[in-house]
């Protein structure tokens, strides 16, 4: 295939002329961490942050380190002979499962790492560090460990990577284009946070009545959850059943890992033949999952509000209610208070159960069905909002996913004014 103008075939593929393919040696070092003995852990001030690999899940910790559960002092730092990071640093797992999480992040500040992380220290005058870190989260540095039994990197290994480097005014360009996307993405991230924040609180003052919404009052009525409506058992839909045609299907662990108060989505798509042995749905059921690996989380509910045919399968317990509203059902039934009562419930220890007969003894507070309409409606425009977030985010996600392969590669090149093909 012939080569437009100005670009040429590397190592790399086809990058601009004037970009260099180099070994990742020739524009940084690579260097492990050092041991961190128990006995100088746990100190919350200090001269140095002391990361562990734990600390790269610390909220906070997003592009840049700068969450610490450790600190240490610069004599201890001398005691244990533990190598200074400068800031601008590139930290990794080096050792173990967790070099599969492909998780790179640069030192916000001078700090220590342990020896199961590495750091890519780059020469500056080369290589603008916010560029190298966008082209290192494209690597997959799993693929570079060495085959023995406790996976492991090596800086001989992730020296040898080949990568395209342009110039440092091009590096810096493209760079500040991938950091204004991602803080975009961080204020999504804050918005929805705090919508997330407001929706809970929203459900805590209103389904406990803390709260009443305007023209409302009067005492809740009590009641047992088996005096609105009777159960049935879900049936049937193996495994190996759940993608077998074009009928939706709930099975009972989807109730902890996809849905949360109401069925948005179906993620298990059964055959007519499978559907005959589950148990078809119908509008306004609350399902709870009849068996879980806690008590804590046994008989989560969510509510089917949709008028299509769908059917549930085996281990979930269907409560057919009449006189209530579903959706707010399905907010009210996963309440702390509500929780607490299917938690002591719940039978069993490696595996935990919970029967219709201990469902339908739970005692509820319920509001008039108007006030339940009319909490339902806040809720799940407050649910709405937060959909129209995510989806944005996520939106914004694929397109810098999009904008990294076409500037990370030169495919596009960024100009004064604009994008140039």
């Amino acid at each position: 295939m012939e080569l437009m103008p100005g670009y040429k075939r590397t190592e790399v593929g086809v990058i601009p002329d004037v970009w260099d393919c180099l070994r990742a040696r020739e524009f940084g070092v690579f260097k492990g961490g050092s041991g961190f003995p128990l006995w100088a852990q746990g100190q919350r001030t200090g001269e140095y942050p002391f990361f562990k690999v734990s600390d790269m899940n610390n909220e906070g910790n997003g592009t840049f380190m700068t969450a610490a559960n450790h600190y240490i002092s610069e004599q201890t730092r001398k005691h244990l002979g533990a190598h200074v990071f400068p800031a601008d640093s590139i930290v990794f797992a080096k050792v173990g499962a967790a070099v599969f999480l492909e998780r790179k992040k640069i030192l916000g500040q001078p700090s220590c790492i342990d020896n199961n992380m590495a750091a890519y220290v780059l020469n500056s005058s080369r290589a603008d560090v916010r560029y190298v870190h966008s082209l290192l989260l494209t690597k997959k540095l799993g693929a570079l460990v060495a085959t023995t039994a406790l996976p492991a990197l090596n800086g001989r290994q992730l020296g040898e990577m080949v990568l395209a480097l342009p110039p440092l005014p091009e590096q810096r360009a493209i760079a500040q284009v991938l950091s204004d996307v991602d803080a975009l993405l961080a204020t999504l991230d804050q918005m929805i946070a705090k919508k997330r924040d407001l929706k809970q609180a929203a459900k805590q003052q209103l389904l406990t009545g803390e709260t009443r919404l305007p023209g409302f009052r009067g005492d809740w009525e009590v009641a047992q959850l088996g005096n609105i409506g009777h159960f049935l058992k879900g049936r049937g839909v193996k495994k190996d059943e759940a993608q077998s045609g074009m009928l939706p299907c709930i099975r009972y662990g989807e109730i902890y890992t996809h849905h949360n108060d109401y069925i948005k989505s179906f993620n298990s798509w059964v055959s007519p033949q499978v559907a005959t042995m589950a148990t078809r749905l119908k509008q306004g059921d609350l399902l709870f999952a009849g068996s879980g690996e806690t008590k804590g989380e046994i008989g989560k509910c969510v509510a089917f509000i949709d008028d299509y045919e769908a059917y549930a399968g085996g281990d979930t317990v269907i409560l057919r209610a009449t006189g209530v509203n579903p959706m707010f059902m399905g907010y009210y039934c996963n309440t702390v208070p509500i929780a607490a009562q299917k938690t002591s419930k719940g039978q069993g220890d490696a595996v935990v159960h919970i029967s219709a007969a201990a469902l339908s003894s739970i005692v509820l507070a319920l509001p008039s069905l108007p006030e339940q309409n009319a909490i339902a409606a806040v809720l799940s425009n407050m649910d709405a909002e937060l959909l129209v977030l995510e989806a944005r985010r996520d939106k914004i996600r694929n397109i810098k996913q999009g904008m990294m392969q076409e500037l990370l590669t030169g495919k596009t090149r960024l100009v004064q004014g604009g994008l140039n093909d």
